[in-house]
């Protein structure tokens, strides 16, 4: 064995003790908050992948689209052939550039908290995505103290993700997990147009 390969092999069994640590560490169960956050590409492809995940699991999931409104995306079509695993709400009425209606936007996001309480009181639901959340709480379309306390009272072991740009500070602070997605570059400041399978 050459000299490089000895160092990687003892760097590399010091690497698995401190990891084989922090595993026997954590110990504990329970129902996560998760929040994926920032400008940049990929929150809402995130939380669905864990949706997809938790299928793999045959687990129960709920899904409430916020904001981006009835034009249909991919993951909506993929998961709606999932009825029986995914109850899947789109409560938007579309970005709010389009609406341009502030009343409007309030009473969609009151109605479809509605919808997303009865996810957070039903034990049967493994996991809860609210995608584009954060961009509702950050417009105080909804109390953010109020969405806490209701996530706060979900099951012990029900996991919540919340997904979208500009998320508060006390979704942060509530969090158990958080991701903020940096935006380096991005196609369609290129002139490029949102493409199926990637931003549709």
């Amino acid at each position: 064995m050459t000299d490089k390969s000895t160092r990687h092999t003892k760097r590399m069994q010091r690497q698995k003790a401190i990891v084989d640590q922090q595993i026997q560490k954590a110990n504990k169960d329970k129902g996560l908050l998760l929040v994926i956050t920032g400008n940049g590409k990929g929150k809402s492809s995130s939380g669905f992948g864990m949706v997809a995940r938790a299928l793999g699991h045959d687990m129960k999931v709920g899904v409430v689209q916020f904001i981006k409104g009835p034009f249909s995306t991919g993951e909506e079509k993929f998961f709606r052939r999932f009825p029986e695993e995914v109850d899947y709400h789109v409560v938007g009425d579309g970005f709010t550039w389009e609406t341009q209606n502030l009343e409007q936007d309030i009473a969609s996001a009151e109605k479809g908290w509605e919808v997303c309480k009865a996810m957070l009181q039903n034990p049967d639901i493994d996991i809860v995505l609210l995608d584009e959340l954060n961009i509702v709480l950050k417009m105080k379309y909804l109390d953010t103290e109020k969405i806490l306390a209701d996530i706060a009272a979900r099951p012990p072991m029900q996991h919540v993700i919340i997904t979208g740009r500009g998320a508060p500070e006390a979704v942060i602070e509530a969090a158990d997990t958080v991701s903020r997605i940096e935006d380096v570059k991005h196609a369609f400041r290129a002139g490029i147009k949102a493409q199926k399978g990637i931003e549709l």
